[in-house]
């Protein structure tokens, strides 16, 4: 008789055993970039929206730029590792102008003064986006700060980068891409 009045307690706690486990599983980091890039594919960008130009008019995005290779910088002024990065980011920016590519910044999740601040700060001469609410970079599979991908010539995600880049990441992933005909 015991064990019949357990049944219902037993059934509701494997429920609520199986939802959790639900939706840790489908809420997790989408990693199929870096899968992909890891195995030497290289994949088309999740997404290739619109978003405003930081402290400007209009809006622009990746599509903007087809036929380069682009450094994504995903990043925000709150960001110390961001902060840390981006005089090394601006650096790899003048050698990409030099040679056909460019970095493209995306400011996630901040005011827009604060963000042009640090774009004074630290001279920044490379264009920069603005994600409001994170949505963009969300579907890139973004978790962090800050995150760098890097996309060829034909418009695809040959690298990421999900911690701040170092000059030698930077000296092994660029180089060759830029390499590469249109």
């Amino acid at each position: 008789m015991r064990a019949r009045a357990y049944w219902p307690v037993s059934l509701l706690a494997a429920l609520l055993v199986g939802l959790l486990a639900y939706g840790l599983t489908t809420t997790g980091n989408d990693t199929t970039l870096d899968a992909a890039t890891a195995s030497g594919e290289r994949v088309p960008p999740p997404t290739q929206g619109t978003l405003p130009v930081l402290g400007g008019e209009g809006s622009g995005s990746l599509a903007d730029y087809k036929g380069k290779v682009v450094l994504v910088n995903v990043w925000a002024s709150w960001c110390e590792p961001c902060r840390d990065e981006l005089p090394l980011i601006e650096k790899a920016h003048r050698m990409m102008s030099a040679r056909g590519g460019t970095v493209l910044g995306i400011d996630v999740k901040e005011n827009s003064g604060a963000a042009l601040e640090a774009v004074d700060e630290f001279g920044l001469s490379f264009p920069n986006l603005r994600d409001r609410d994170g949505s963009f970079v969300r579907e890139w599979g973004q978790y962090g700060y800050p995150e760098n991908y890097v996309i060829d010539r034909q418009g695809n995600v040959a690298a990421v980068r999900r911690l701040p880049v170092t000059q030698r990441w930077l000296d092994e992933t660029l180089p060759p891409l830029l390499d590469e005909p249109s």
